[in-house]
């Protein structure tokens, strides 16, 4: 008897434990849609990020845009003000690191492939980004520091030129709020 009390309150306590580590994991988003606004203020769709096994996924849904390669990155601030959203500031970067997926002194956090729009102006793309997180509480975070942007460029980005990869003006901008 005495056998199973003691069996009993190891399950407990590692039942316990395991609901303590499932509500830890559990707060703290693992998914945020991100309404993008073209520079008159009108919604061209939205992207929604997902914590992945490393990084995030960003499914892009996407409309009214001009068809051909753009760029997109997480910029640094929380701020989409049109019509040229300067306000989202530089690309994410906290280490510090130069700009492109190609540049031997790079890359920027917040950089990421270029995605196509078709001819009738619309995208659904699906992006990875392996250097940040949805972790408020990690350094590279998305939502950490009241929050990031996602930027779309007019241009393709070049993978290599610092600071922004002559991407061209910024055309599309949300939110990444905690």
């Amino acid at each position: 008897m005495k056998l199973n009390r003691i069996v009993c309150r190891r399950w407990l306590l590692a039942s316990v434990a395991t609901v303590m580590l499932s509500a830890g994991a559990m707060a703290w988003p693992h998914k945020k849609v991100v309404e993008l606004k073209d520079a008159n203020g009108a919604s061209i769709g939205k992207a929604t990020i997902k914590e992945a096994k490393k990084g995030v996924r960003v499914e892009l849904d996407v409309k009214k845009l001009p068809p051909g390669l753009h760029a997109i990155h997480i910029h640094e601030k929380p701020e989409c003000t049109p019509p040229d959203f300067k306000s989202a500031g530089g690309h994410f970067n906290p280490e510090g690191k130069k700009h492109g997926l190609h540049n031997p002194e790079g890359a920027h956090a917040g950089d990421m492939y270029n995605f196509s729009v078709s001819g009738d102006g619309e995208s659904r793309a699906k992006l990875r980004n392996e250097q940040v997180t949805l972790n408020p509480d990690a350094p590279n975070s998305l939502v950490g520091n009241g929050g990031t942007s996602l930027v779309i460029h007019a241009e393709a980005d070049d993978m290599k030129n610092d600071p922004a990869g002559n991407a061209g003006p910024r055309i599309a901008c949300g939110v990444i709020t905690p």
